[in-house]
């Protein structure tokens, strides 16, 4: 009787090291297999989006220097007079 217990808990220790083993490998099979592919696209896209915005106020940046320049050149615009009462 002794002898059994013992073979039951050894094939129990075995059969839980197995169950614990698939609960941590089986999410980084599913990530590897499934989702890789779809996260590394994501991460792409939001790459080229970040370039896009970078480029986008770079461009307004020179927009805003060019009228800064027109307004100095043709003396209106913005001005920093201002009248006290």
């Amino acid at each position: 009787m002794l002898r059994t217990m013992r073979r039951n808990a050894f094939w129990g220790g075995i059969l839980k090291f197995i169950i614990y083993a698939a609960l941590l490998l089986a999410p980084i099979w599913f990530y590897m297999t499934y989702l890789n592919s779809t996260v590394q696209s994501l991460v792409q896209t939001m790459d080229r989006v970040q370039g896009t915005s970078q480029q986008a106020q770079s461009q307004f940046n020179g927009i805003e220097a060019s009228w800064q320049a027109f307004e100095a050149k043709f003396g209106f615009g913005t001005s920093s007079t201002s009248t006290t009462h």
